[in-house]
């Protein structure tokens, strides 16, 4: 007989959740009060109380909540359901003292603490939640009672100089919880759309700092927001400060800094950090990944534009000998004999010193085969670069065919496209580049879009593909480095073609030539040309971007180079420049501003 009355109870249960849930209320409230009435369930209480609000039957609502105070005094939260039945009757002074009457009874009992909480939140009453928190602190006499807790009713508030410096206090009676503390206020800084958090969150560490300047934890959470707010000058220098003061850490604040400092292009403050862990001598364990960093931060700093002097070529190979020599051929050391094989190769037309160190890292014991690939894959490229055309494409087969369905396998046969592209076997490049534009991978897909757009609309201008071969020969001469035979040939082709959609790309192949001659001038003159006659072609944007750095970077013309930014800004919005323009955009007016 009782699994009978428990079955039955169930199904009015369902059906009056059914019909709370479709909005139904009455219905609601007729299974559910008798329900309430035999059980007293909290449950029945909130779907009863639920329904009343949403009919607007306040007397009925107050009725029940009065009704559950007198036989459950201990249930703080009925307080809030109370005041927010005042609030809906616009009756503010009753609310309030709704409210503060919750609070006065409040003891110190985690379940009690949680519940009045939680009502207080789902009433976006977060000011009263905060006091709940305050109030334990207050019972207990423990000013670290609810850190976390009340950081984050602050933070919701937009409180955030009283968010941070309860994670201050959180790092005072807890420091190992500084990563976690940083995770929160990263989270809170991603999400913040103003400078609210940003100013308060420096004041509160800025006050903690003067307070007690040998604090090693406020020195550590200062020069975790100074790389968030990407302000690296002044995070090293507080890394050097801790490493002055604390020197048990070794530098390895130095050594984060200057790590994402460099992942940042602030080569400088990089070389500066690395620097001074070099100083320390070579007991200091961080000496050899000083040395590593530094050079890579000086391999990265070389110039796209242009090439390296004799000189500077010369130091720079040799300290990459000196270090790999000293730290040998490993796996840890693979980054440095991948660039060396860059710079040797590109910088310094020595193809088979470059061959030789990326055959020697191939040698590398258990490489990851996906690194095989990517070496394999420079290898190649070496090859083309040597004119060694069919060794190329077939080192380009051999990695597609072990990585075919993985992104370096696409980009093997994106480079064997290109390959064929330069051979002028335009059809089969550009069947193979229309596969690999819907590949996984954005950037194989973009490259073979463009390639693909190249060739098409140039191959249905001319039948004979006279001038599109023409251009890929002098697109080859470019990529082997010949730039004096390159130039040549895209100026023969600019001036015997009177109308060929192909001339804007010529006039970009020839500016390009002139920055890496280090002609910066002229090269702005070609690029100015292409803007000013094909304003609205697909390389308009391209010609702008590199007209505004070089004119920001090289001829020190900042004025232009805003003029430019904001030109790609306004005319071309879909622009995949268009975040990096904007950002350089900024900076150039802020620095224009002071």
């Amino acid at each position: 007989m009782i699994p009978m009355i428990v079955h039955c109870q169930q199904s009015k249960e369902q059906l009056a959740q059914y019909y709370f849930n479709n909005g139904e209320f009455r219905q609601a409230i007729e299974i559910a009060e008798p329900l309430y009435k035999k059980t007293a369930n909290k449950y029945y209480y909130q779907m009863l109380y639920r329904s009343y609000m949403s009919l607007e039957d306040y007397k009925e609502a107050e009725r029940l909540v009065d009704g559950r105070m007198k036989k459950n005094p201990k249930e703080l939260y009925l307080y809030v359901d109370l005041g927010k039945i005042y609030a809906a009757k616009r009756d503010n002074k009753k609310k309030q003292k709704a409210y503060n009457e919750a609070l006065e009874k409040l003891k110190y009992d985690q379940r009690q603490i949680s519940e009045l909480v939680d009502a207080f939140v789902s009433a976006n009453e977060y000011d009263y939640a905060a006091k709940c928190y305050l109030k334990a602190r207050e019972i207990t006499k423990n000013k670290f009672l609810y850190l976390n807790e009340l950081a984050s009713i602050y933070g919701t508030m937009g409180n955030y100089e009283a968010m941070t410096q309860e994670y201050m206090d959180l790092l005072d009676n807890s420091p190992g919880s500084i990563s976690s503390v940083q995770i929160s206020l990263q989270r809170n800084l991603n999400q913040s759309s103003g400078t609210e958090l940003a100013n308060g969150l420096r004041k509160a560490l800025i006050s903690r700092i003067q307070k007690d300047p040998s604090n090693k934890t406020y020195l550590q959470m200062m020069i975790w927001f100074s790389l968030q707010e990407k302000d690296f000058e002044f995070a090293l220098t507080q890394a050097k400060a801790v490493d002055s003061r604390f020197p048990e850490t070794g530098g390895e604040l130095v050594k984060q800094v200057a790590d994402i400092a460099k992942s940042n292009e602030s080569y400088n403050i990089a070389e500066d950090g690395y620097n001074h862990l070099i100083k320390k001598g070579k007991s200091n364990p961080l000496f050899f990944e000083a040395q590593v960093g530094k050079l890579e931060v000086r391999f990265l700093r070389l110039d796209r534009f242009h090439s390296l002097s004799p000189k500077e070529y010369k130091s720079l190979k040799q300290d990459y000998e000196k270090t790999i020599g000293e730290l040998g051929k490993t796996e840890q050391t693979l980054r440095l004999m991948r660039n060396y094989a860059e710079l040797t190769a590109y910088y310094g037309n020595e193809v088979q010193t470059a061959a030789d160190m990326l055959y020697d890292a191939l040698e590398i014991p258990k490489l990851p085969s996906h690194t095989q690939g990517e070496i394999k894959l420079e290898l190649g490229d070496l090859l083309l670069f040597a004119g060694e055309v069919w060794e190329a494409s077939l080192m380009y087969m051999q990695v597609e065919k072990a990585n075919k369905n993985d992104v370096i396998g696409s980009q093997a046969k994106l480079r064997n496209a290109k390959l064929s592209y330069f051979t002028h076997e335009f059809e089969w490049a550009k069947s193979q580049l229309d596969v690999l534009r819907g590949s996984t991978s954005k950037l194989v897909a973009n490259d073979a879009m463009e390639l693909s757009l190249l060739i098409s609309d140039n191959m249905e201008d001319d039948s004979t593909f006279t001038t599109l071969e023409q251009y890929a020969t002098a697109d080859l001469l470019m990529y082997r480095n010949m730039l004096d035979s390159a130039w040549n040939a895209f100026d023969y082709i600019e001036h015997h073609t009177l109308s060929h959609p192909i001339l804007d790309d010529v006039l970009l192949q020839k500016a390009k030539i002139r920055m890496k001659q280090g002609r910066y001038a002229e090269a702005d003159d070609l690029l100015q040309k292409l803007i000013d006659f094909y304003d609205d072609g697909l390389l308009a944007d391209d010609a702008l971007m590199l007209s505004a750095q070089l004119n920001e970077l090289y001829l020190s013309n900042k004025e232009h180079a805003k003029e430019q930014y904001e030109k790609l800004i306004l005319d071309h919005p879909t622009s995949l420049y268009i975040e990096q323009a904007r950002k350089n955009y900024n900076k150039l007016k802020a620095s224009g501003n002071k």
